[in-house]
């Protein structure tokens, strides 16, 4: 009995089916399946030539707070 035989893998197959059941597999091929999907996906990603920027919208510019906590005098002595 080989590592190639028939009987070898129909045994193997049924191991793997007590063990994972029929639903799990199918789950896990699934996943494969989706992973290789986002895979494809993100080289065609790679290739298209990056967007640019959204444009800044200019909006009213605040007045500089004085953080320090101390009062600023205008010419007032």
């Amino acid at each position: 009995m080989g590592f190639g035989s028939l009987w070898h893998w129909i045994i193997v197959l049924l191991v793997v089916l007590v063990l994972f059941g029929r639903g799990r597999i199918s789950e896990i091929m699934g996943d494969f399946g989706k992973g290789i999907k986002s895979f494809k996906q993100g080289l065609n990603d790679e290739d298209r030539p990056a967007a640019p920027p959204p444009a800044k919208i200019a909006g009213p510019e605040s007045a500089p707070t004085n953080t320090t906590g101390e009062t600023s005098t205008t010419g007032n002595s």
